[in-house]
Order: C-alpha cells, then sequence, then structure tokens
C-alpha cells in the first residue's frame, strides 16, 4: 500500500473527548479516495458510492500526525474499488482499515460512463 497523505491533528479536528473526530477522518478519507480516482481514471466527474464497514481501532490527538494510504483493489466496467488504511505515525498504530470504497466515474451530465481502465497507472509513465 502507498501512503500518499499525511496530515497534521489540530484542535479544530478534535471531538469532545479530546481525540480526532471520526467525521474529519472519514471526510479526509473520501478525499484521498476521490483524488486517486480521478487521477487514476484521468476524470474529474468521479462520486463516492460505497464505503465499507467503518470500525476505529485506535486514535489521534493535537499535534499526532496521520497517514493515509490507498490501494487499488479491483477495476470494474465503470468503478474503481479501493482499500484504505490509516495509521497514526507517532503512536504506529493503525486508526481504521477500511475494505472497500468503490467510486463511480460519470460523464459531465452526471450519468455513469465506463473508463476503460484495467490496472494502475502511474503519473511518471503518463508524461513521456
Amino acid at each position: 500500500m502507498r501512503f500518499h497523505t499525511r496530515k497534521w491533528v489540530k484542535p479544530e479536528d478534535l471531538n469532545p473527548n479530546g481525540t480526532l473526530f471520526g467525521g474529519r477522518l472519514l471526510a479526509w478519507i473520501d478525499e484521498e479516495a476521490a483524488l486517486y480516482a480521478v487521477v487514476q481514471l484521468e476524470n474529474a466527474h468521479v462520486v463516492t458510492k460505497y464505503i465499507a464497514e467503518i470500525d476505529f481501532k485506535s486514535s489521534a490527538k493535537t499535534g499526532d500526525i496521520i497517514e493515509i494510504g490507498i490501494e487499488v483493489v479491483k477495476f470494474g466496467t465503470a468503478s474503481l474499488t479501493l482499500r484504505c488504511e490509516v495509521r497514526n505515525m507517532m503512536t504506529r498504530e493503525a486508526i481504521i482499515t477500511l475494505e472497500k470504497i468503490v467510486m463511480v466515474n460519470l460523464d459531465a451530465k452526471g450519468n455513469v460512463k465506463p473508463h476503460g481502465k484495467t490496472e494502475i497507472e502511474y503519473i511518471k509513465n503518463r508524461l513521456k
């Protein structure tokens, strides 16, 4: 799994318990999954269709740095299924693992559109 993004946990990211607010983390994950899908599918019109069961294993507090990792599980006809892992770099603990996030490729009118992709493409290979 490649860890593409790091986030610094700030006071505004906390819940009343003083730990990372789950909704904030899920927003970061959703954004990371969308960005990953947009780059892979080469289309800015991508939406989240499904996120699997959410089970928090640990948390983070102010000053902690978390990493968000994404990997492709499957290319569908018009979808991309991803797996996500988030870990706390300070404590070395896994915060959450999402086994299935499904992103769907759309056309400019919001209709499902086949993407024609079958494997991961790296940006460096597109820039040749």
